[in-house]
């Protein structure tokens, strides 16, 4: 059983940073592979980045480079550091948790999702 709740979102100009955190609750938090996804308007649910308990960590092809994923088992919270943004990145952002993943990149993996929060990029 694990809560998240997503914060950090914001409107930023094109090249700009934001700093997306997701705070968890559950007994078993360290042990889960937790990843953000986003989804912007018309579009399906897209992979953006995640990190395994043993800090191994997984990208998309489109924010290699940009995006940094960590986490911080202490304070149950996961991270997500979005630097060189494009307005192409302009979505809603959701953490998202599982246990005993295999295919780490898909959606359907994931039991636990936060509310979202909103990027928008402009220009």
């Amino acid at each position: 059983q694990v809560q998240l709740v997503e914060s950090g979102g914001g409107l930023v100009q094109a090249g700009g940073s934001l700093r997306l955190s997701c705070a968890a609750s559950g007994r078993t938090f360290s042990s889960y592979i937790m990843a953000w996804f986003r989804q912007a308007p018309g579009k399906e649910r897209e992979f953006v980045a995640a990190i395994t308990w043993g800090h191994r960590l997984y990208y998309a092809d489109s924010v290699k480079g940009r995006f940094t994923i960590s986490r911080d088992n202490a304070k149950n919270t996961v991270y997500l550091q979005m630097n060189s943004l494009k307005p192409e990145d302009t979505a809603v952002y959701y953490c998202a948790a599982a246990s005993g993943g295999v295919v780490v990149t898909s959606h359907k993996e994931y039991g636990y999702w936060g509310q979202g929060t909103q990027v928008t990029v402009s220009s």
